[in-house]
């Protein structure tokens, strides 16, 4: 394997780890609502679906959800109106401002179940993750890369996104007292509610 392209695709994954998207949106709504456990269970959701898209696209999988058009835009329309249906929820909350100290989640299923299920949709939901290994994975592999290679690279990417959102989900864990103010409570769902909103309507558009 050459060390050199490895090396320059892990700061690439590191780079666009670090910018703003669903999976931090998603992982922040869920640690306000319910903490460090809900958000470390929305975190797993998260990080499952993302390996098993990084591994339905080292086995070629990936290729098939990408041209078949109309698999590729039913899941990427299903994925954006989760977004969008999540994003209400977080604008509802901002709006009434009443919080509960969400032993239940909506629907009557545990905080940790709740958190599980929205980060597994949100991201299995999002077909530009594929198409991303797909038009990255080459570029760095190489002809004829080796199936611990292909193994490696397929890893990296979400091994460094589990890394990130953990660290998020602590910090606003670590900060959720000040969060939890009625006030500023509001303020961040409004906020996340936005942010939601943008990416579903920027997953359904483009």
């Amino acid at each position: 394997m050459d060390w050199t392209s490895y090396g320059a695709f892990l700061a690439l994954a590191a780079l666009l780890t670090l910018l703003p998207g669903p999976d931090t949106a998603v992982a922040i709504k869920n640690t306000l609502q319910g903490g460090r456990r809900r958000g470390g269970w929305c975190l797993a959701g998260i990080s499952t679906a993302s390996f098993v898209q990084s591994i339905a696209a080292a086995a070629g999988l990936g290729v098939l959800i990408v041209t078949v058009e109309p698999l590729f835009l039913a899941i990427k329309y299903v994925g954006a109106a989760y977004l969008l249906f999540l994003a209400v929820q977080a604008l509802r909350s901002a709006r009434k401002g009443v919080y509960s100290d969400d032993t239940v989640a909506a629907g009557g299923s545990s905080p940790a179940i709740a958190g599980l299920r929205q980060g597994f949709i949100s991201n299995i939901c999002n077909p530009k993750v594929i198409a991303f290994y797909l038009a990255v994975l080459p570029q760095f592999l190489g002809t004829d890369p080796s199936p611990a290679a292909i193994a490696m690279y397929a890893v990296t990417f979400p091994v460094i996104g589990t890394a990130y959102l953990a660290g998020v989900v602590y910090g606003v864990n670590r900060a959720r007292e000040l969060f939890t103010r009625t006030r500023i409570r509001r303020i961040m769902d409004g906020v996340t509610g936005a942010a939601l909103i943008a990416f579903g309507v920027r997953l359904a558009t483009e």
